[in-house]
């Protein structure tokens, strides 16, 4: 199998241990590329433990695991040049601008035509109007946009994102999963760890889920929901929800004025 045919990651048999707490106890899972990948868990399932081993940050007890066709206790170097980590607070200098953080990274990383490398992404993460303000100046989903821009420099073809909305009010966790969902749509295969139910069933194209320390179910959306019994349908007066307030007062109409998130009357129990 060649490294374009192979999953974007392969996971078999992860073990990791700290002292004598086992937090994985034989993961596996694979991810196809150019999917969402939402591995799904309360604080301390192991979640981050599983990112830091795949970004070549840790070393795991045992099992094997793959990013982009290379090893990652082999080949960590490969690894480390297919992948991009955001962690779960933005990695952003404050003191300079979004335009700025993307030029330095750029730079740094060696490459050519770094304005035109920043100038895009500013575009492309509707940040241009935004572009010569410092980032001390930006709500928390503009910043953690940006963070994900930097991340995209150099077009990494597997990207982790470790819980990317922890501590983001409503609208700015929408900005995020935007920004998240046209990833994919560009080829960037995404794993993202969270313990949002909500985050994985909008994002998603596959979820697992990890609970003391293995997968416990791993699927698409709809195969989850075979797993319980069938809804039964009920139609009743429908209220608005604290979520429908919000983004109607705040300014989350589309353009016809309709709140985006009108979920009609119809609920399931």
């Amino acid at each position: 199998m060649t490294t374009q045919q192979a999953p974007a990651i392969r996971v078999q048999g992860l073990e990791k241990s700290y002292n004598k707490v086992e937090v994985l106890r034989g993961v596996d899972f694979d991810v196809e590329r150019g999917s969402i990948f939402a591995l799904l868990g309360s604080n301390g399932a192991g979640k981050t433990t599983i990112v830091r081993i795949l970004s070549t940050l840790l070393a795991a007890d045992a099992g094997t695991a793959g990013v982009n066709g290379f090893d990652v206790a082999t080949q960590p170097g490969n690894v480390r040049e297919s992948i991009s980590l955001t962690g779960q607070f933005a990695a952003v200098d404050e003191i300079l601008s979004a335009r700025e953080n993307l030029v330095l990274i750029a730079k740094l990383r060696h490459l050519k035509n770094a304005d035109t490398i920043a100038d895009d992404l500013l575009e492309r993460f509707s940040l241009t109007d935004a572009a010569t303000r410092k980032v001390s100046t930006y709500s928390g989903g503009m910043r953690r946009r940006l963070d994900i821009a930097m991340s995209l420099i150099g077009n990494p073809p597997v990207i982790f994102l470790d819980e990317p909305t922890t501590g983001l009010d409503p609208q700015a966790r929408v900005e995020v999963w935007d920004a998240v969902k046209e990833l994919a749509e560009q080829g960037t295969t995404v794993l993202l760890t969270t313990q949002y139910l909500d985050e994985a069933e909008q994002l998603a194209d596959r979820i697992a889920i990890l609970h003391r320390g293995r997968i416990i179910v791993n699927g698409t959306l709809a195969e989850l929901k075979q797993l319980l019994p069938p809804a039964r349908v009920e139609y009743v007066e429908k209220q608005p929800s604290l979520e429908d307030i919000f983004f109607a007062l705040v300014g989350g109409d589309d353009d016809e004025g309709t709140p985006r998130n009108d979920r009609g009357a119809v609920r399931t129990k």
